[in-house]
């Protein structure tokens, strides 16, 4: 069997020459190569990051101060020198100790006396002639000069293939050089040219946008001319007016009775003059401008200018189930400032929560205690800061956005479970909390802790049930059932306005929009002839804003304007178009 090569003077002059780190001046562990193709222990190159400042991003190699872009990975993902590494294992393996020679030499280990004389391929050893001719005779020899000459003929050959591979390299680094400096050009190129169409859209969209705004400004200010014109004209003949009474008023103080009688026939005909007296009115119609915006948006086409209120369905949802999603009695509905929806299922004992487009969230509350729980839900408010306000019995139950159970308030305080049924809940800008009972024919102011402000008994048209509204002008509106009547109450109590339905139709839900207007929904005994009607504060009707609901129930406004109306096994959302 051939024997292992033993380590020669030339393997101990490459250890100590090229497997030291020039850092720890310790043979290399983990060596790492620096772009001016120095190599370093890795453990080395971090320490060395550490001192020279690892903010910076680069190696400077201490051999040549030549810098080294630091990778994103850290100084391990440098290139490893796979060929250190190779000749650190090859002197490991030499240094055997059971084959480490004492001293350096030439001579054949097996034959002393002979000098090493020829390399045998077959074997990869080198042997001397008597080694040659007792145990090589048929392997491949070759004379040790002739070998070492093939040996730098094989090395040069690959060190020029690698210099065509460097060279290759080098070609390649340059295209992707070029191919980066190109892309990052047409990158900026690119972005600037987004951002030039991104103006010139939005120059148009502003240019679109203000002839809008100047249409319905110069539409307001004509219709403000009209109204101011009307009103003057209103004026000066109530002016007139005012000057017959005060000249009639002075005469009758001052003339005596001859003088009265004896112009009796001339005061009697002045004071006919009211009699002409036509005051001009404005139509309510003009008093409504708004903006309808386009899903998809043009160049100059953002939307148009509505000045004529009309209104549509938007959008219905629900249907009549216990599943999710589904109603047996939604009796009224309150939103949250950010659109989503909450109906009160009165058959159901539960809240369902949905968002501004009708889409499903959550049923249910989250009670936490036994008094969280809901026994007889009947009608919600939403106040300013997003608390839900819950009529539940004789009960006000107040719940978070997520309707979490905060706490509760009775608003009859002396009252014994039972005895109490509230009928409506309302809220106004300032957090005031009106309650309607309907038992106790009263309705009470609260703040937000349920402390009582003030109460107002309203006997005679407070009935069961007893639908609550709080207008921005602080009215209370409220309808009653059975006397077919829409009652506003300033908060002192006094009547201020009153709108009576007629037979047979019946007054169930009513809301208030933010310029105090009212809305009430109207039915007429049977089903899918429900109808919405608009009155102003003082309760002029100026028109029925839908028809054909199947069973209107409670209503509210949306932040943007849109009516929410529950429909009892659906909710439907109405907005102007």
């Amino acid at each position: 069997m051939a024997e292992a090569a033993l380590p020669t003077k030339t393997t101990c002059k490459i250890s100590q020459e090229l497997i030291e780190c020039p850092i720890c001046l310790n043979r290399f562990i983990n060596p790492k190569i620096l772009n001016c193709h120095h190599s370093f222990c890795q453990k080395c190159l971090q320490e060395l990051v550490f001192i020279q400042n690892p903010k910076t991003g680069f190696i400077i190699c201490p051999e040549c101060r030549e810098k080294t872009k630091i990778p994103v990975k850290g100084v391990s993902a440098l290139l490893n020198s796979f060929f250190l590494s190779s000749l650190i294992d090859d002197v490991i393996n030499l240094e055997d100790p059971n084959q480490r020679p004492k001293t350096e030499s030439s001579k054949c280990q097996k034959h002393a006396d002979q000098e090493l004389w020829a390399h045998c391929d077959t074997c990869d050893l080198l042997v001397c002639v008597k080694c040659a001719l007792l145990d090589h005779q048929a392997h491949t020899l070759i004379v040790i000069t002739d070998c070492v000459k093939l040996f730098r003929q094989e090395v040069e050959a690959e060190l020029m293939k690698f210099d065509e591979c460097l060279k290759h390299f080098q070609r390649v680094d340059n295209s992707i050089n070029k191919s980066e400096k190109r892309l990052q050009l047409m990158v900026d190129r690119t972005l600037a040219d987004i951002l030039a169409k991104e103006e010139e859209k939005v120059a148009k969209l502003r240019n679109e946008s203000r002839l809008l705004r100047e249409r319905v400004t110069e539409i307001g200010q004509e219709r403000i001319k009209e109204f101011k014109s009307i009103r003057s004209s209103n004026q000066d003949k109530m002016s007139v007016g005012m000057e017959i009474v005060a000249s009639v008023n002075h005469l009758m103080l001052h003339a005596n009775d001859v003088e009265l009688l004896d112009l009796k026939l001339k005061v009697m005909h002045n004071l006919t003059f009211h009699k002409e007296l036509q005051f001009q009115t404005v139509q309510r119609s003009k008093s409504f401008i708004g903006f309808k915006g386009h899903d998809v948006v043009t160049d100059a086409d953002i939307g148009e200018i509505l000045e004529e209120e009309k209104w549509e369905v938007k959008t219905e949802f629900g249907k009549e189930g216990e599943g999710e999603g589904e109603f047996k009695r939604a009796v009224n509905v309150a939103c949250f400032s950010d659109g989503d929806i909450v109906v009160c299922d009165y058959e159901r004992l539960l809240l369902s929560t949905f968002t501004s487009k009708g889409s499903y969230k959550s049923t249910g509350v989250q009670n936490g205690t036994e008094d969280g729980k809901l026994k007889c839900p009947f009608d919600v408010a939403v106040t300013s800061n997003d608390l839900l306000l819950v009529i539940d019995g004789p009960d006000v139950k107040v719940y978070d956005r997520e309707l979490r159970y905060i706490r509760q308030f009775r608003p009859s305080q002396n009252q014994v479970m039972g005895q109490s049924v509230l009928g409506g809940i309302a809220v106004d800008k300032k957090d005031r909390i009106a309650v309607s009972d309907c038992t106790r024919k009263v309705i009470s102011l609260h703040n937000m802790d349920g402390s009582i402000i003030s109460t107002i008994i309203h006997h005679a048209e407070i009935g069961n049930p007893c639908r609550l509204s709080v207008s921005s002008n602080e009215r209370l509106i409220f309808t009653n059932y059975k006397t077919i009547k829409l009652v506003c109450l300033d908060f002192m109590g006094n009547e201020v306005a009153h709108f009576t339905g007629g037979k047979p139709v019946t007054l169930i839900g009513v809301c208030c929009d933010d310029a105090g207007d009212i809305y009430v929904s109207l039915h007429f005994g049977t089903v899918g002839t429900g109808e919405i009607h608009h009155c102003d504060a003082s309760g002029e009707h100026f028109g029925c804003v839908a028809r054909g609901l199947y069973s209107p129930l409670g209503m509210k406004f949306t932040p943007t304007g849109d009516l929410i109306v529950a429909e009892r096994y659906s909710v439907k959302i109405l907005h102007r178009v």
